[in-house]
């Protein structure tokens, strides 16, 4: 009961957050039930991402403050199968809500990425994830 209240708690803090941020860099973006939001800045084509689907993703990966975590940038694609838990919650839902050659940007709460764990340096605990 402890964790779940502080899941919620995290939940309406990274939702506070996120709104902030997407006043403050002027986005148009959509929500999800879940917190994800994102902006879909190019259509692709073709039928949506489906779950268990193999994906080749490109991305830059930052923190909310403009920090540069990760990148595809110079290297092949991410590959990997879409919903089998192979990537973070976050990216697992989001994918699923675009198609082939599409480009977004994709803001991920902590809640579906690391949580309260940090991933080395780089992350630290909590951290809301912004994806091009």
């Amino acid at each position: 009961a402890k964790m779940e209240a502080e899941m919620a708690a995290q939940k309406t803090k990274d939702a506070e957050l996120i709104k902030a941020y997407v006043a403050d860099n002027n986005l148009n973006v959509k929500t999800t039930e879940s917190g994800v939001s994102y902006v879909i800045k190019q259509e692709g084509k073709g039928p949506n991402v489906q779950k268990g689907q193999k994906v080749k993703v490109n991305y830059v990966g930052k923190l909310l403050n403009g920090t540069e975590f990760d990148s595809s940038t110079g290297k092949d694609p991410l590959e990997f199968t879409v919903g089998v838990g192979q990537v973070i919650p976050g990216w697992d839902e989001a994918l699923q809500l675009l198609n082939k050659g599409s480009k977004a940007t994709i803001i991920i709460p902590s809640t579906l990425a690391y949580g309260p764990m940090a991933m080395g340096d780089r992350i630290p605990a909590n951290s809301i994830l912004l994806f091009d």
